[in-house]
């Protein structure tokens, strides 16, 4: 039971992560010492369904991890539905302090990821370099505006979950690149059944396949994923960045003028600019309190056998 609560409060970590445009869940799983074992949890579910066509219910239980999955999708699916509100209202009435958080975070996560890297080499540097130029090229990115048909949200779905999985790619933001990420948290909020279940079945399909390629990956070229992944993780600082000018503005489904292209500024530029406290203290404190977060986090998970071997 004291295992399945700390799963299920990791499963939570991770879903709140996934709100928030720029910050990954996949992030969440990696440094809490679960990534590899969700990888391969996923990945097993489709060698699970024929052992359950066959009425072997408890050995394709046992096939797909399933008490590991269930517990943590279910922490996911509930820190979703309830941090929605007080995330999006974090993030607009107090965005300093909330973007200097995740940013200590993520910064942190770099070094975690990095230092499991066993050779570095050449090839290692180029796959630093492409991760790092991918996820700023995907942070620069202007959006787009994707339909809201059925099509529509099934693929958005199975994108987006490939990001979520990926440290440093946010699928929040991908859903914010394609012009849909207020129809999903809007859905979220009002219990929207069509949207949310439209859009869980294209992130079902996305999450089955793509995740037995990184799990694969990860096994064939451990070092050049983590390489690539580290550098993911510091191309997206780009992104939560916390000082920052808004250049266009969009209207969103309610009326409202929402930032749609912005560049990052220094603090002081910031004040000068807005007029603003640019809160640099209360920023360094709650990036301090990021960073704190992570490595407490990495030692606990360092005093305790993976979760998944004992639920």
């Amino acid at each position: 039971m004291k295992n399945a609560l700390l799963l299920y409060a990791k499963g939570m970590a991770m879903g709140a992560a996934d709100v928030v445009p720029g910050v990954s869940g996949g992030t969440v799983a990696f440094i809490t010492g679960i990534y590899d074992e969700l990888l391969r949890s996923i990945g097993a579910v489709p060698n699970a369904i024929p052992v359950l066509l066959k009425g072997r219910i408890a050995e394709a239980w046992r096939t797909a991890n399933g008490t590991f999955l269930l517990v943590l999708f279910a922490g996911i699916l509930t820190s979703v539905l309830s941090l929605a509100k007080l995330i999006t209202y974090l993030l607009e009435q107090h965005p300093i302090p909330v973007w200097s958080f995740f940013f200590g975070l993520i910064l942190v996560s770099v070094h975690l990821v990095s230092k499991e890297i066993q050779r570095r080499n050449l090839s290692r540097l180029i796959s630093l370099a492409l991760g790092i130029g991918f996820a700023y090229w995907i942070t620069v990115a202007s959006p787009m505006q994707w339909s809201t048909s059925s099509v529509s949200l099934f693929f958005a779905g199975a994108i987006a979950i490939c990001a979520m999985i990926l440290p440093g790619i946010s699928g929040s933001f991908i859903l914010v690149l394609l012009g849909l990420y207020p129809v999903i948290l809007g859905a979220v909020k009002a219990l929207d059944l069509g949207i949310m279940l439209t859009f869980a079945a294209g992130c079902l399909v996305g999450l089955l396949s793509f995740a037995r390629v990184l799990s694969w990956v990860l096994r064939r070229w451990r070092d050049l994923t983590l390489a690539f992944l580290t550098g993911l993780m510091l191309g997206s600082l780009n992104k939560v960045w916390p000082w920052k000018e808004t250049l266009t503005w969009r209207t969103n489904s309610h009326g409202e003028p929402v930032p749609l292209i912005e560049q990052n500024l220094l603090p002081g530029a910031y004040g000068d600019l807005t007029g603003q406290d640019p809160q640099l203290l209360l920023a360094i404190l709650l990036a301090g309190a990021g960073i704190a977060l992570v490595l407490g986090l990495e030692w606990f998970a360092g005093r305790h056998q993976p979760v998944a071997q004992s639920v």
